[in-house]
């Protein structure tokens, strides 16, 4: 399992030595991102008159790191508040992005950008696109540091360090528990076929082992969600097709993982203690019968890493 990510932080020479040590990315490789011209080489893009940008395309894997804390590292290796210029590297081919190729990731990228912005006295410099295009430079550029140990970098060598030894832990963590949750629930459901039985033990095992907010399932009744087995405190009891963030994720068919609630349109405030959310859709012979529904009151609670453990525990 993998996703992916374009970061353009200055000279890509540093900035792919730099995200290569975080464990969890998977692939590294720098090009040029987001520029006006087909193939440009490493010499016109030189020139700043291409449009691209100086970028490194990672993959990595949700599930040992998450794009939250890929984002941290991110701002710890760039000045977010410089224009063109990153070091003594100066142009437009030097300037700060985050170019997206997953629509779903953007709410999670504009809350990070939101965290940082307070730490610093000036405006954001970091352009957030999805990715137009993305050229592969030469052959060269590739690994650059690891094969030129000696050359120029502009970013400190202790923050490769910081790379190498800092990982994420809270989501190993998280995705450890998961995988325990998983085959505890395999175990308490081997032969029920009672579905409000299952929903009631799933919803108290998740709320038990993660401390959720609240954790539940609506059950689709003609055209609406119907409040279902749950743990916490007390909820909407009814929600029409395609209204706030669960029936949303009924009407698009999709799991909608939300950092910020107050950020989501429409969304229904059954308490103003829940900051963050996801809903599963839960579906049986095709069609959705119910969704998972967990509420946090810390904000960006869930990611990508939540998603994958949840749709694995609905669809079982």
């Amino acid at each position: 399992m993998e996703k992916e990510l374009y970061l353009a932080a200055g000279c890509f020479w540093g900035a792919e030595h730099f995200f290569k040590q975080i464990q969890g990315v998977t692939f590294t490789e720098v090009g040029f991102a987001n520029g006006n011209t087909d193939n440009p080489t490493y010499e016109q893009v030189y020139t700043d008159t291409t449009g691209y940008a100086e970028t490194v395309h990672l993959r990595y894997n949700p599930l040992q790191v998450s794009l939250g804390f890929l984002l941290e590292m991110y701002f710890k290796a760039i000045d977010p508040t410089s224009l063109n210029q990153q070091g003594e590297d100066r142009g437009t081919r030097y300037r700060t992005g985050i170019y997206y190729t997953d629509p779903d990731d953007l709410p999670f990228i504009n809350f990070s950008m939101a965290q940082e912005a307070p730490r610093h006295g000036l405006p954001l410099q970091v352009e957030v696109q999805p990715l137009r295009n993305f050229y592969p430079a030469e052959e060269y550029h590739q690994d650059y540091l690891d094969n030129n140990p000696t050359g120029y970098c502009h970013l400190p060598v202790a923050l490769f360090d910081y790379a190498r030894n800092n990982s994420d832990t809270a989501t190993l963590q998280k995705a450890e528990k998961y995988a325990l949750v998983f085959k505890q629930l395999q175990t308490l459901s081997e032969g029920e076929t009672d579905t409000i039985a299952l929903m009631a033990n799933t919803a108290a095992l998740l709320h038990e082992t993660f401390r959720f907010w609240w954790t539940g399932y609506y059950r689709v009744v003609g055209d609406e969600l119907l409040l279902g087995p749950f743990q916490g405190p007390v909820a909407c009891m009814h929600i029409p097709f395609g209204r706030g963030v669960c029936g949303s994720a009924w009407k698009k068919n999709r799991t909608l993982v939300v950092p910020d609630v107050e950020q989501f349109p429409g969304h229904i405030a059954c308490s103003a203690a829940s900051r963050s959310e996801i809903v599963v859709p839960v579906r049986r012979n095709g069609s959705i019968v119910a969704v998972l529904d967990i509420d946090s009151q810390n904000l960006s609670t869930f990611d990508y890493c939540d998603r994958h453990w949840l749709e694995r525990i609905v669809a079982q």
